[in-house]
């Protein structure tokens, strides 16, 4: 802001800043939270950036601030910490010249780059640069990192996902709802008991349940955890050796594909043998590529599965796991407040534990996919709101019907599940009301355990991989495309080509009625008025919109610019050769205001 020609590092060139800037509000040392204010106050841009920390010495710079409006006058401000360990010990300091400080970060090359100070994309040209900025400040709010030629295939590589998972968690929980005293919050809900089944894929006499009920049960589940942990570590480092068949022997040696990645072996290629580790007979699986036999291993991620995790049980476990059990945790938010999933490493161990929501999996309640299935035991009822303290698990008799009335669906609780539910007490032997929960909650878990190995069961005999290892059906999809298909897509490494087709993106539009408010008149009406012109509503819903446009011609690869001197009436839509368009419209004034809404 105040240039100076000599010795510009002290501080006795400048003007003091409470003579020059405007500071009301504002509390020092400055936060990035505060920079908005700043920059109101004093009509002053800024962008902040970041030095990260690659390796032993090594740090890259990136944007962890950037301002919505650049102004005439913009300060580029680095935020250096004193010390990484402590990252609430920071100051800032001027960035002179940006290209300097990143330039060999972007390209060996020694040539002048001209630098966006947003993405951290260079070009060759000042003309080129400005060009972009436009695209750049309605797009991006950080530092975009774009594919090399090298790496810019994409195509299924996740061969080692068509193991079956040999081990998967299936667990849950029970809260008390105790009355809130807060006017924000209706009621406080403690964990009350908790419960999980160990399922192991190639030997059923491994699969085991446990539950523990008390004040202290999202402890104990982490204890619970960690046994696990040590128990599995156990078997992956007692590997079986290779048993084959004279029989399997024969296969190996006429093989002519990988089973694997299932391409043909290549003249030269060396062929090995490839068997399951963890059971002693019968283990040869077939016959592979040496590559792909290295990578395609048991995986030591242990899937924990709860139903509604993201919405609800998350809250509750995320705690005592990154507390309780020795080892970093990797979150996958979606706010601050919502996870989609968290995964656990365990020290001294290979073993993590990756908590994942079966409801991202199958968007329906447990109740409804159980009935789904056919010969499978109905889900019990619980009196959720009665559950006020841990005094009612002391009770020694069900509760009674109105108990049972659901506030959550605001619905009364049928005679008929009444009854069953003092059905199920009177055969179960159940003493208090928390050996009904005990029930419930084992019930819950097992119907979620039975339903979701059904899925994996169906996903694996249709696509030859297991949904376990994924975080979400999109991920599996996706996965599941790439395999089946086996088509490569090229990724965008031009990052104005990435911008160009972002520009062109629309959506949210959900309707395309004018009138929000619509009367019919007809002679088929009641109250029909015939002395008013007849008018007939109609109501066309489409479905699977996103599926059909997927299941369009859709473009894959071999992206370049080309001649604007295009005539595109010539070009039918099915086409072998695609084109996305940037087109200026003559758009009649009239209707300006009528088409205001619409996303053009």
């Amino acid at each position: 802001l105040y240039p100076v020609d000599k010795d510009p590092q002290r501080i006795s060139k400048y003007p003091h800043y409470s003579c020059v800037l405007k500071l009301k509000g504002i509390q020092f040392p400055m936060t990035m939270r505060q920079i908005p204010n700043f920059e109101k106050q004093n009509s002053i841009s800024i962008n902040v950036y970041i030095l990260k920390k690659e390796k032993k010495d090594q740090f890259s710079t990136l944007p962890t601030y950037l301002t919505k409006n650049k102004m005439n006058d913009h300060v580029n401000l680095l935020l250096v910490q004193d010390c990484y360990e402590q990252p609430s010990k920071f100051h800032y300091v001027w960035i002179k010249n940006l290209s300097r400080l990143v330039s060999m970060q972007l390209s060996k090359k020694k040539v002048q780059k001209h630098i966006c100070d947003r993405c951290l994309h260079y070009f060759n040209s000042k003309d080129k640069l400005i060009k972009h900025t436009v695209d750049c400040l309605q797009k991006n709010d950080t530092a975009t990192k774009m594919p090399t030629d090298e790496k810019k295939m994409l195509k299924f590589k996740n061969f080692k996902n068509k193991i079956k998972a040999p081990f998967v968690v299936y667990a849950d929980l029970e809260s008390v709802l105790k009355p809130s005293t807060k006017k924000t919050a209706y009621q406080q809900h403690i964990p009350a008991a908790v419960g999980y089944y160990f399922k192991c894929s190639y030997d059923e006499s491994l699969s085991f349940y446990n539950s523990y009920r008390g004040e202290d049960c999202m402890r104990w589940f982490a204890d619970e955890m960690n046994k696990l942990a040590e128990d599995v570590s156990t078997v992956f480092l007692c590997p079986y050796k290779m048993h084959m068949t004279p029989q399997q022997e024969l296969e190996f040696q006429a093989a002519t594909h990988c089973h694997i990645c299932e391409q043909s072996f290549k003249s030269g290629q060396k062929k090995v043998r490839d068997h399951n580790h963890l059971i002693p007979e019968n283990n040869f699986r077939g016959a592979a590529c040496e590559g792909c036999n290295v990578n395609y291993q048991d995986t030591h991620t242990i899937p924990v599965v709860f139903h509604n995790l993201s919405g609800y049980d998350a809250h509750f476990v995320v705690t005592d796991i990154a507390t309780r059990m020795d080892g970093k945790i990797d979150l996958l938010p979606i706010t601050k407040e919502k996870y989609i999933s968290f995964t656990k490493h365990i020290n001294e161990s290979r073993i993590c534990f990756r908590f994942i929501d079966s409801f991202r999996f199958m968007a329906s309640s447990l109740d409804k996919l159980s009935s789904a299935l056919t010969n499978f035991p109905k889900k019990g009822i619980m009196p959720y709101d009665y559950f006020d303290s841990f005094d009612r698990f002391d009770e020694l008799c069900l509760p009674p019907q109105d108990a049972f009335y659901n506030k959550l669906e605001d619905k009364p609780c049928p005679r008929r599940m009444y009854r069953r539910a003092q059905e199920v007490w009177s055969r179960f032997n159940c003493s208090n009301l928390g050996q009904y929960v005990d029930l419930y909650m084992k019930t819950d878990i097992l119907l979620l355990a039975d339903v979701f190995e059904q899925f994996r069961s169906s996903c694996i005999s249709t696509y030859d991989l297991d949904p376990a290892h994924y975080f979400t059906l999109p991920g599996f999809t996706w996965d599941a495309m790439l395999k089946y298909t086996r088509q490569e897509l090229e990724l965008l490494t031009d990052q104005d080509m990435f911008l160009f087709v972002e520009r062109g993106i629309r959506g949210g539009l959900s309707q395309v009625c004018s009138k929000r408010r619509a009367h019919a008149n007809n002679k088929y009406m009641s109250k029909y008025d015939s002395t008013k012109p007849d008018v007939y509503l109609m109501y066309n819903d489409i479905n699977n919109q996103y599926g059909w446009s997927m299941s369009q011609y859709l473009p894959y690869g071999g992206f370049e610019w080309v001649d604007s001197n295009i005539d595109i009436t010539t070009i039918p839509d099915d086409a072998d050769e695609g084109y996305i368009l940037e087109v200026d419209l003559e758009y009649p004034q009239h209707l300006h205001d009528a088409h205001t809404d619409l996303p053009f």
